[in-house]
């Protein structure tokens, strides 16, 4: 809820519900089995989001703001992951077929690993990790950046960890085409393109399409 850029922005209403209930829809369609937990922070104003997940019966994690590297880690400690799937609070058209594809990849490689942001639109992507690798990362972690994200010492390091890139479709390889939420203008082409598709359960090529057609 504290985003400087666009304040609250994870409960702000793209169509007809909430950021983060477009996120936990998508979820939901997941083919692979997988619990989801939402990790907000300790602070105050989060209890917002706490109290959206009571009502929605979703699970929910509070960790520090600023250590979201240990929040994620004291998270998938909690619960017993052996796989840590990460998507962000900002993203409302995650691909599903997509992450069930780098669910896929990554379970049957043997993958620390895995992920699909530099590849897919900026908002679509998705990681995935083993428990192993998300607990060096809290052990090693030392520089400043490396606590602001969960990924950040996993790609400083490839050297100690097994890192796969899904390859999507070519239609879907389009890294330029901008789909997440980070501010007001993110926020305004999410609310165009569900109200032109006309549902909330946007594919992929349908939001490519229509993103090029917000003004």
């Amino acid at each position: 809820m504290g985003s400087t850029r666009l304040p609250g922005k994870v409960l702000r209403a793209i169509g007809a519900k909430p950021l983060l209930a477009h996120v936990l829809d998508r979820l939901a369609q997941l083919r692979h089995r997988a619990i989801a937990v939402v990790a907000t922070t300790v602070e105050a104003r989060d209890e917002a989001i706490v109290q959206f997940c009571e009502q929605r019966g979703a699970l929910v994690f509070r960790g520090s703001e600023s250590n979201v590297l240990d929040r994620y880690f004291q998270c998938a400690r909690q619960y017993g992951f052996d796989q840590v799937v990460r998507l962000t609070s900002d993203n409302p058209f995650t691909d599903i077929e997509e992450l069930d594809r780098l669910l896929d990849l990554h379970l049957s490689s043997g993958a620390d690993f895995s992920h699909s942001f530099p590849v897919l639109p900026v908002g679509v992507g998705a990681e995935v990790f083993r428990f192993e690798a998300l607990a060096i990362s809290a052990a090693q972690a030392h520089a400043p950046h490396h606590f602001e994200h969960v990924d950040e010492y996993m790609i400083e390091h490839p050297e100690r960890f097994r890192t796969l890139l899904l390859e999507p479709p070519a239609a879907k390889n389009q890294p330029a085409v901008r789909l997440t939420v980070d501010d007001e203008t993110d926020f305004r082409r999410a609310n165009f393109i569900v109200a032109r598709a006309g549902t909330d359960q946007v594919t992929t090529a349908q939001a490519i399409a229509l993103c090029s057609q917000f003004a």
